[in-house]
């Protein structure tokens, strides 16, 4: 079995507030998007969708790419950039 590809946050990229902050302008709830990933065929529970989502999962790549097309985005919006502080 081919193992998968881990996304890991750094200090300049917080996938995890980026998606949270997509979905809530979207209004879409947790349980609809675990739903919607679900329906894309990736086991997923909304316990580990709230950790990724607060910075204390890994993201696989297939999830990344399944929250991106529920959410109606693209990949640069997902791994935008912290502003500047």
């Amino acid at each position: 079995m081919e193992q998968e590809q881990k996304i890991k946050n750094d200090a300049a990229i917080d996938i995890g507030k980026n998606i949270h902050d997509l979905r809530k302008a979207k209004q879409i709830r947790q349980k609809d998007m675990v739903r919607e990933i679900q329906l894309r065929g990736l086991p997923i529970t909304r316990e580990a969708y709230v950790k990724i989502e607060g910075g204390r999962q890994h993201i696989y790549a297939s999830q990344l790419e399944a929250i991106k097309d529920v959410l109606g985005v693209s990949y640069d919006e997902l791994l935008a950039r912290k502003e500047a502080e």
